[in-house]
C-alpha cells in the first residue's frame, strides 16, 4: 500500500499487517493514555485491494470507519483534507491504517475540513483547550470516496493554505510544542497515521459504511455521515477499485453539450455560397472587375452614346461583334460573306473578326446595342486580363500581392492607352490564364519546379480551351502566342526526354495528361486553322493587301520609344509631349510600361523568390522580346523581325512589331512579382519576431506600396467622343446601298449604323481597302450622273444615301439638290440625308 504526499503525487510504502500493529500511535496531548480499538470489521479489507495497492502504488477504494466522527460539518466542505496544504490525498484501506485508538488526542477537537477549524470539541478531562486540533498527518484518516476518485483522477481541491495550517497557539504551549504550523507542513515526510480526534472514553465503532458515504454537494450531517452516501457492500465494505460501478452515463448528460442539429438543404447551401464568395479565386475576380470599372472610367458613365479614345476603330469593332453574333443565329454559313464592301467576297476577313466575342454578339440589336455592347467588353477585356496575370503569377509561385502587381502592370502599362481604341490588341487576358491553366495540369510552378502530384489533365484541358479561344480573337496577338506555345511544347519535350535519359527513370507524366495534350493541341491547331483559311483567300483575292518589309519599317520604334509615354498618359502624356514629337508614328511607338515596373524588375534580380537561373532567364526573355518589339530599327531587324517576317507563316500580317512589348510586360511583371513576394515574406517574418507584434500592421500595409504605385502610374485622361447618331435613312433603307461621302474613316460609322437590319452596303473600312471600293468612290464623286449611276447598277446597287451633314467641301454640295427625273432615280429628303433609289 502506497500513500501519496499531499499535492505531490509521490507515493511511498506505508506499513501494513503486522506492521501497522507495532506502528506507535500518536502521543495525546493530555498525557492520558489510549483506549485499544475494537478490531472488529478490521479484517474484512480483501485482499485483491492490498496486492493492487502493493502493485500499483494506488491507495484502493477507502472504506468509512467510524474510528473518528467530525465533531460538526465545516463550512459544508468535505473532511479528510492535508492540513498542511490542503490538498486532498487518498485515504488507506482499513487493513493498512493502525486502529483509532491511540491516535486522538484527549480533549482535543477533530479538524474535520481542510480549510476551517473545527467549531466543535469534546471536553472529556477538563483541561484540553476546546480550540485545539489533532494531529492528523499520517494514513489513519480514510477519506471519501469521491475525494479518492477525483484524486485519481488529477482533480485535487484548492484549499487555503493560511487556514488549513494555522494552529491556535494555546494548543502550541499546552499541547505537544513539536506540533506547530511547521509540523504540521511536514507531516506528509512521516509515516505517522493521521486521524481524527475522538472523543476520550468512546470506543471505536465497526465501520459503518453510511458514515463514510458522500453526496454530491458535500454537506456532512451532525451525526458524521455525509448526505447522499450510497452503502457499500454487505460487510461494510466499500468496494475496491476494481469493484466500483460503473456511473450511471444518464447522470453526466446533463453537462454534455447539445448535439448540433443536421443542417438543411437551404443551410448547406448558403454555406457553399459563403464559401465560393470569400475564397481566393472568386475575390480576384471581383477585384480585377471592379478596378477595371474604375481605371476604365468614364467608359460606362454613357456606354450607349461614347466609345474610349475614338469612334473609328471602335466603330468598326462594335459592327464586328454585332455581325458576327447576328449571322450565327441567322445563317452561319454567311459568317464570312459580310454585310459591308459588298459584292467583296470573304469580306469578314479583312481585319481581325473579334470572333471569340460572338456570343455577346446575340444580345440586342442595333447601333446603340452594339456601342453598349464594345463598352462592356472593354471593361471585361481589362478585368480578364488582371484576373489572367494574377493567376499566372499565383501558380509560378508569387505571393498574393505579388500577383497582383503583375496583374495590375500587364493590363494598365502606360504603353497600352495608346492602344484603347484598338480592342483585339486589348482583348490579351486569354494569354496568361492559358498559360496559368496549362502550368497547374502539369503540376509546374517556376519557385517549385515540377510537382507530378499536382497533376490534373482537367486544367489541361481548360488551358487549350482558353488558348483556343484566345486565337479566335485575332491573329494581331493570337499569332505570336500560338508560335510560343509551339516552342514551350518542343522544349518542354525535349528537356522532358533529356531528364529521362539522364535519370534512366521513368519520369511521372501519365496516358491522361498526354491524350489531354494532344486532344488540347489538335483542338487549338483546329481553330487556328479554319480561322486562317479566309486569311489565306483574301491573301489570293487581293494580293496588294499583303504587308511588305516598308510597313513594318514605318511602324517599327526606336529605343526611345521604351521610355516614353503616350498622350493618355494621367501621369506621363503631358511631360513626354516633346519626346512623342520626335517619333514618326507615335500610336504605335510610345511603349513605355511603367518606371515603377522598371525600377521592381529591376529590384527582382537581386531580391527576388526565383531561383537566380529563372530571373536570368526572365532577363533574356525581356530583352529579346524588346529587340523584337523595335522591328526593323533593331540591327536592320536582319536577326530578328525580318527572318520572321520572311519565313513565318503568316507573320507578314503583322505590320506593328512594337505590339510585341506585351510580352516584355508580362515577363517584367513576373520579376516585379518575385521581388514583391520576397519582400512580403520578410516582412511576415519580422512581424512574428516581434513581441509584440506591433509595428506589424504598418509593416504590412507598407507592401501594399508597390502595388499602389503602379497602380497610380496606369491612370488614363483617355477622351470619349460622342458616336455619331445614325440617320434616320439607314433605318428604312433597302440594299445592297451606298452611303455618301465615302472614305476609311467614315465608312466605319456606316458599318455600325448597318447594324439595324445589317443590309448589304458598299462601304466598310478596314486594314486595307479593296481596288472595287477605290472605283467606287471615284467614279461616285459625280453622283447624281448618267455613269456613276450606270456603274452602281452594274455592282447591284440599289439605293444612295446622300448625307447633308457631310457634304460641305465636297462636289456634292452642288448637286446635291438638282433635279435627277431625267437619270431616270428618284429623290425622296428623309430626315438630314436624301435617298436615291436607282
Amino acid at each position: 500500500m502506497t500513500t501519496g504526499q499531499p499535492g505531490t503525487g509521490a507515493a511511498r510504502p506505508a506499513p501494513a499487517g503486522a506492521e501497522a500493529e507495532n506502528q506507535p500511535a500518536t502521543a495525546s496531548t493530555t498525557g492520558s493514555p489510549t483506549r485499544p480499538s475494537d478490531t472488529s470489521g478490521t479484517d474484512q479489507a480483501p485482499d485483491s485491494a492490498e496486492a493492487s495497492a502493493a502493485t500499483t502504488g494506488e491507495s484502493p477504494e477507502p472504506r468509512s470507519t467510524d474510528e473518528a466522527k467530525p465533531a460538526a460539518a465545516t463550512n459544508g466542505r468535505p473532511t479528510g483534507a492535508s492540513v498542511a496544504t490542503g490538498d486532498i490525498e487518498p485515504g488507506p484501506a482499513k487493513d493498512d491504517v493502525p486502529e483509532a485508538s491511540g491516535t486522538g488526542k484527549a480533549g482535543g477537537t477533530a479538524k474535520t475540513s481542510d480549510t476551517a477549524e473545527a467549531s466543535g470539541t469534546a471536553d472529556t478531562s477538563g483541561t484540553a483547550d476546546t480550540s485545539g486540533t489533532a494531529d492528523t498527518s499520517g494514513t489513519d484518516t480514510p477519506k471519501r470516496g469521491w475525494l479518492s476518485r477525483l484524486t485519481k483522477r488529477g482533480k485535487a481541491a484548492k484549499t487555503d493554505s493560511a487556514k488549513a495550517g494555522a494552529v491556535k497557539a494555546d494548543d502550541t504551549k499546552a499541547d505537544d510544542p513539536a506540533k506547530t504550523d511547521d509540523a504540521e507542513t511536514d507531516d506528509a515526510e512521516t509515516d505517522d497515521a493521521k486521524a481524527n480526534a475522538a472523543k476520550v472514553g468512546d470506543p471505536v465503532k465497526d465501520s459503518d459504511p453510511k458514515d463514510d458515504a458522500t453526496k454530491g454537494d458535500g454537506a456532512t450531517k451532525g451525526d458524521g455521515t455525509t448526505k447522499g452516501a450510497k452503502p457499500g457492500d454487505a460487510n461494510g465494505q466499500a468496494p475496491t477499485d476494481g469493484e466500483t460501478k460503473p456511473a450511471d452515463p444518464d447522470r453526466w448528460e446533463a453537462f454534455a453539450s447539445a448535439p448540433e442539429p443536421k443542417p438543411s438543404i437551404l443551410t448547406r447551401s448558403g454555406r457553399a455560397v459563403g464559401r465560393f464568395l470569400i475564397h481566393e479565386w472568386t475575390l480576384a475576380a471581383l477585384g480585377s472587375l471592379a478596378l477595371a470599372v474604375l481605371m476604365t472610367w468614364p467608359t460606362l458613365r454613357y456606354p450607349r452614346y461614347t466609345l474610349p479614345q475614338d469612334y473609328w476603330d471602335p466603330s468598326l469593332q462594335a459592327w464586328q461583334m454585332a455581325w458576327s453574333g447576328h449571322i450565327l443565329l441567322t445563317d452561319p454559313a454567311r459568317l464570312w460573306q459580310s454585310n459591308t464592301f459588298f459584292p467583296e467576297l470573304w469580306s469578314f476577313a479583312f481585319s481581325d473578326t473579334l470572333l471569340g466575342y460572338a456570343p455577346a454578339g446575340m444580345l440586342g440589336s442595333g447601333p446603340e446595342d452594339a456601342v453598349l455592347r464594345y463598352n462592356i467588353m472593354f471593361v471585361l477585356a481589362h478585368a480578364l486580363a488582371t484576373f489572367g496575370a494574377y493567376a499566372l503569377a499565383r501558380q509560378l509561385g508569387a505571393g498574393r500581392i505579388g500577383a497582383a502587381v503583375a496583374g495590375v502592370t500587364y493590363t494598365y502599362a502606360p504603353w497600352l492607352l495608346s492602344q484603347a481604341g484598338h480592342l483585339h490588341v486589348l482583348s490579351n487576358g486569354g494569354i496568361p490564364l492559358a498559360l496559368a491553366m496549362l502550368a497547374r495540369g502539369h503540376g509546374w510552378s517556376l519557385r517549385h519546379g515540377y510537382r507530378p502530384e499536382r497533376r490534373h489533365d482537367g486544367w489541361v484541358y481548360g488551358g487549350w480551351l482558353v488558348a483556343a479561344w484566345q486565337l479566335s480573337l485575332g491573329f494581331g496577338i493570337g499569332l505570336p502566342f500560338a508560335y510560343l506555345l509551339g516552342v514551350a511544347v518542343l522544349v518542354a519535350v525535349v528537356l522532358f526526354c533529356v531528364r529521362r535519359v539522364r535519370t534512366r527513370q521513368a519520369v511521372p507524366f501519365g496516358r491522361r495528361l498526354f491524350v489531354a495534350n494532344v486532344l488540347g493541341g489538335l483542338l487549338f491547331a483546329g481553330v487556328g486553322l479554319l480561322m486562317a483559311f479566309p486569311f489565306f483567300r483574301v491573301t489570293e483575292l487581293h494580293p496588294y493587301a499583303e504587308r511588305t518589309i516598308d510597313d513594318v519599317d514605318v511602324f517599327s520604334p526606336p529605343a526611345s520609344g521604351f521610355v516614353t509615354a503616350p498622350a493618355e498618359s494621367w501621369i506621363w502624356g503631358g511631360l513626354h509631349e516633346g519626346a512623342r514629337a520626335a517619333l514618326p508614328w507615335h500610336p504605335e511607338m510610345t511603349l513605355l510600361p511603367g518606371y515603377v515596373l522598371y525600377a521592381l524588375a529591376l529590384g527582382g534580380l537581386f531580391f527576388s523568390v526565383w531561383r537566380l537561373r529563372h530571373r536570368l532567364l526572365l532577363l533574356v526573355g525581356v530583352l529579346v522580346t524588346m529587340a523584337f518589339a523595335m522591328g526593323t530599327r533593331f540591327f536592320d531587324g536582319t536577326f530578328t523581325y525580318v527572318p520572321l517576317f520572311e519565313h513565318v507563316p503568316g507573320w507578314s500580317a503583322l505590320r506593328t512589331p512594337g505590339r510585341l512589348m506585351l510580352w516584355t510586360t508580362l515577363l517584367l511583371g513576373l520579376l516585379a512579382a518575385g521581388a514583391v513576394t520576397a519582400l512580403t515574406d520578410r516582412v511576415r517574418e519580422l512581424t512574428a519576431q516581434r513581441i509584440p507584434s506591433w509595428p506589424g500592421p504598418w509593416l504590412r500595409m507598407a507592401t501594399l506600396l508597390p502595388l499602389l504605385l503602379v497602380t497610380v502610374e496606369g491612370l488614363n485622361n483617355t477622351p470619349h467622343p460622342v458616336v455619331p447618331r445614325q440617320p434616320a435613312a439607314m433605318r428604312t433603307a433597302e440594299g445592297p446601298l451606298l452611303v455618301l461621302p465615302s472614305s476609311q474613316n467614315l465608312d466605319q460609322h456606316v458599318m455600325l449604323w448597318s447594324t439595324s437590319g445589317f443590309p448589304d452596303v458598299v462601304n466598310g473600312g478596314s486594314g486595307f481597302t479593296p481596288r472595287q471600293l477605290d472605283d467606287v468612290r471615284r467614279v461616285s464623286q459625280a453622283f447624281p450622273n448618267q455613269t456613276s449611276i450606270d456603274y452602281l447598277r452594274t455592282l447591284g446597287v440599289r439605293t444612295v444615301v446622300l448625307l447633308r451633314d457631310r457634304v460641305p467641301g465636297t462636289p456634292w454640295e452642288i448637286t446635291i439638290d438638282a433635279p435627277v427625273e431625267s437619270l431616270g432615280i428618284t429623290r425622296q429628303d428623309v430626315g438630314n440625308a436624301v435617298v436615291y433609289r436607282l
